[in-house]
């Protein structure tokens, strides 16, 4: 018996979209006006301690450690041997967020593997 090709369903298509729109967004703002915006920058390393500087801590010793990208990897070989929506999601989160951070060699193999994921059979299901 053949099994059929892992296929989202349209909402789960609009779901993932959401998903990597917010998720990019928010990278996207945390990088331009909390990691490269000059006044920020000064005013945390100061020693501001505020929300915006917290997040920008955290993720500046993330994408140092590379972490994004090695997260969105691991995701990306796991939904690649069982595909799910799942998988994917954590997936597009994490390929977003290391796209955006400065981790784009391993979130860019990793986005090509969860495109590759489209090819593998779905988990059977009894």
């Amino acid at each position: 018996m053949k099994k059929k090709p892992f296929r989202l369903t349209p909402y789960q298509v609009q779901f993932l979209l959401v998903v990597g729109f917010t998720t990019v967004g928010c990278a996207l703002y945390l990088r331009y006006l909390a990691i490269e915006f000059s006044q920020v920058s000064l005013a945390c390393d100061a020693g501001l301690q505020t929300v915006i500087c917290k997040a920008r801590a955290v993720s500046t010793s993330l994408f140092k450690h590379m972490v994004f990208g090695i997260v969105a990897l691991v995701i990306a070989m796991l939904n690649l041997m069982r595909p799910s929506i799942v998988l994917l999601t954590g997936g597009v989160i994490a390929a977003g967020l290391g796209i955006v951070l400065y981790n784009i060699a391993l979130s860019g193999v990793a986005i090509a593997l969860l495109i590759l994921g489209f090819a593998r059979p779905a988990p059977a299901t009894a």
